[in-house]
């Protein structure tokens, strides 16, 4: 979904919750149905694979091709070491129920560790024009794009990001 296009969108809250939630069910009927069938213990990382080839060819033909928008503004999550520990707790387990509790957990929990390296960069404060701002935030406001996160930058607040009643320093 959204929370996954835009680099200034992979926020620190609500990307790390929305995306992996929203991943893991296609993995998981894969993983399911190749165990079951075949009992072959690398579903979901083949599904992640074919995936994040697929969506590599939409964010580079339709965002880049189309828009000209950088490909380092729009690049997909990493989801690969998550569905390979998920495959990896199936592989040795055997059961659907701890691979369902242990593995799906895991996979949430790699999910943004799994992101450092890649998202890091774009986290490095910069000032411009008496503004500090993340450059992620930065190529989110010099390439305008229909449907900008205001809503997400409404809520910044000074140093910290507040969304709805709660605030996270």
């Amino acid at each position: 979904g959204d929370w996954d296009f835009w680099i200034d969108w992979k926020d620190r809250r609500l990307w790390v919750t929305v995306v992996p939630i929203v991943l893991v069910t296609f993995p998981a009927a894969v993983q399911a149905w190749l165990w079951e069938r075949m009992r072959l213990p690398w579903g979901a990382t083949v599904c992640v694979l074919a995936l994040l080839f697929g969506e590599w060819i939409n964010r580079y033909f339709n965002f880049w091709g189309w828009t000209y928008f950088p490909i380092t503004m729009c690049f997909p999550s990493q989801i690969v070491p998550g569905a390979i520990l998920l495959d990896t707790v199936l592989l040795l387990s055997g059961s659907y129920l701890f691979t369902a509790i242990i593995g799906a957990m895991g996979w949430g929990l790699i999910f943004y560790p799994g992101n450092w390296p890649v998202i890091a960069p774009y986290h490095v404060p910069v000032e411009y024009n008496g503004m500090l701002l993340s450059i992620a935030d930065l190529i989110g406001y010099n390439y305008v794009r229909t449907g900008t996160p205001e809503y997400i930058r409404m809520v910044e607040k000074g140093t910290l990001r507040t969304f709805g009643k709660d605030v996270a320093p």
